[in-house]
């Protein structure tokens, strides 16, 4: 199986997961942090990103009450979510080391 890049988001929204519930914005900010800010996830790709997911089973939610007595929708990682993780990183990996056998263009 060839691996695509469709799924990146994916992966990292499920690899951030690992971690625990989070709600939405919770979510862009820990990809921010985590990736020293090299990656940014705007709220017009996160949410249908995790509309996608949870229609596959692989994340879940609940409305939760904040401790500023907000109601937010925190998501947490299924167990078909690991499971999908580790196919998406599998993937991932597959990419990463084929393009590291691409040749480097020859300089003139």
């Amino acid at each position: 199986m060839a691996a695509q890049l469709h799924g990146t988001l994916d992966m990292i929204i499920l690899r951030t997961l690992l971690r625990g519930a989070a709600h939405g914005h919770g979510i862009t900010k820990l990809i921010q942090q985590t990736s020293a800010d090299v990656l940014r996830v705007d709220h017009g790709s996160l949410y249908p990103a995790l509309h996608r997911l949870e229609k596959h089973g692989w994340i879940g939610s609940k409305w939760e009450d904040t401790a500023r007595g907000r109601q937010m929708r925190f998501y947490h990682l299924t167990k078909a979510g690991k499971r999908q993780l580790q196919v998406e990183e599998s993937n991932w990996n597959e990419l990463a080391q084929a393009s590291a056998r691409t040749p480097a263009p020859v300089e003139e």
